[in-house]
């Protein structure tokens, strides 16, 4: 089996707080329980956490700055914060904070729980098939993950990281169709977005990067990114083998 997977909890309620420790330990996670943001850091620094659970208002260092300061420090960990605040302005800030997910209370135990599995599912290196590469050969192209390097003509130029991050997911798609709501849901951390206008907002972004890859990639006519109706895009690539090495 594998190694068990370790959640840092961050809630200042300390009925919610013990419910919830022994809810997740029942479903064999470790549960390292803290009752406001400032221990939550001083463990976050401690140990190394597979998932956050940050109640968003708590003593000493609320669940918004946790969040910054966890982002700082590894900007791979899930996060997901509990909040009774339904004010979008509230929801807003916390996906600007690095959220991947939020909840609001009273909420119901097993979706929390569902929740819980389906990011652990996406994070934990989904899909053995899809394993990221480090270089994709696009055509007439070499992509460098690593470095974040789009090369062509032995002429280079560097990728933002979101610019690096949804042209990693439409390589790993090649081809196929990448669905929109899982970029939204990999690289911006949306999942459900709660309202049109963060959905308008969240899609126009995402819209504004394609854009620019196709921008990108447009010395080589062989490549085209396709917008798929109402589902999403496709990277569509011949198939080029890599450059044999001498």
């Amino acid at each position: 089996m594998d190694e068990q997977v370790r959640i840092l909890l961050c809630e200042d309620e300390e009925n919610l707080g013990t419910i919830l420790k022994e809810l997740l330990e029942s479903k064999h996670y470790k549960v390292d329980l803290c009752a406001d943001g400032e221990q939550g850091w001083k463990a976050f620094r401690l140990h190394k956490y597979d998932l956050c659970l940050l109640d968003i208002m708590m003593p000493k260092r609320d669940g918004l700055t946790l969040a910054k300061d966890i982002r700082s420090m590894r900007d791979d960990v899930p996060i997901i914060f509990l909040t009774a605040l339904g004010m979008r302005e509230n929801i807003l800030e916390g996906f600007r904070s690095g959220a991947d997910d939020y909840i609001t209370k009273p909420f119901s135990m097993e979706e929390l729980v569902l929740r819980i599995e389906a990011i652990l599912r996406r994070t934990a290196k989904h899909d053995a098939e899809r394993e990221p590469q480090r270089i994709y050969y696009i055509g007439g192209y070499t992509f460098n993950t690593t470095n974040q390097t789009l090369t062509f003509n032995e002429q280079s130029r560097r990728l933002t990281t979101k610019e690096c991050e949804l042209l990693s997911l439409l390589c790993l798609f090649a081809n196929q169709t990448l669905e929109r709501a899982y970029a939204l849901n990999v690289i911006w951390g949306i999942t459900e977005p709660s309202g049109a206008n963060e959905n308008s907002f969240s899609q126009r972004s995402m819209d504004v990067y394609v854009t620019k890859l196709r921008r990108m990639l447009a010395d080589d006519p062989s490549i085209e990114i396709k917008n798929v109706h109402g589902k999403g895009y496709k990277l569509v690539i011949p198939p080029v083998a890599a450059p044999e090495e001498h």
